[in-house]
């Protein structure tokens, strides 16, 4: 009687401890889309823009994370805390020679927490960009230091935000 009533409990406990851990667990958002896409073309060539583009982001003080001679650069603002939680946002920056004196340029900002969940280690977690970045200063100091102009009108410079496929 003894073993049986043990055995129960044992059921129940472990019964319970599933019940209670899946019921806390949850998915990872979906964050695309989440991003604020910035294209333009100036009229320079590559290693002036890249250059240009890495004084940028010493003079907006941003920290520099990678940075490649392929054009692509990682950066981040000071994170923030906000409701006790850090924020910052990810700056990439993506370069694209389209010609020797032409040069395409992706802006893409997005923000980020630092948070835990119960299937994630601590790390910075992508969210919907909301508010004012500077994507807006990067663009308008690379074409400043370049000393070219943005080709085509100012409408080519929008923001596109990518959809998820579903």
């Amino acid at each position: 009687m003894i073993k049986k009533y043990k055995l129960m409990n044992s059921v129940l406990m472990v019964l319970l401890s599933v019940i209670l851990i899946s019921g806390c667990a949850r998915t990872l958002k979906d964050t695309s889309g989440f991003a604020e896409e910035k294209v333009f073309t100036v009229k320079a060539p590559f290693d002036k823009t890249w250059q240009a583009t890495k004084e940028t982001l010493r003079e907006l003080k941003l920290e520099i994370y990678t940075r490649d001679k392929r054009g692509v650069f990682v950066a981040y603002d000071q994170p923030k805390r906000e409701w006790m939680q850090l924020r910052r946002v990810k700056y990439e920056i993506q370069l694209g020679s389209v010609n020797s004196e032409e040069t395409r340029v992706l802006v893409s900002a997005i923000k980020q927490i630092y948070g835990v969940t119960l299937l994630t280690s601590p790390d910075w977690h992508d969210r919907k960009i909301k508010g004012k970045t500077k994507s807006d200063d990067i663009i308008a100091k690379i074409v400043e230091k370049t000393g070219g102009k943005i080709e085509a009108t100012s409408t080519e410079v929008q923001i596109q935000e990518s959809k998820s496929e579903k």
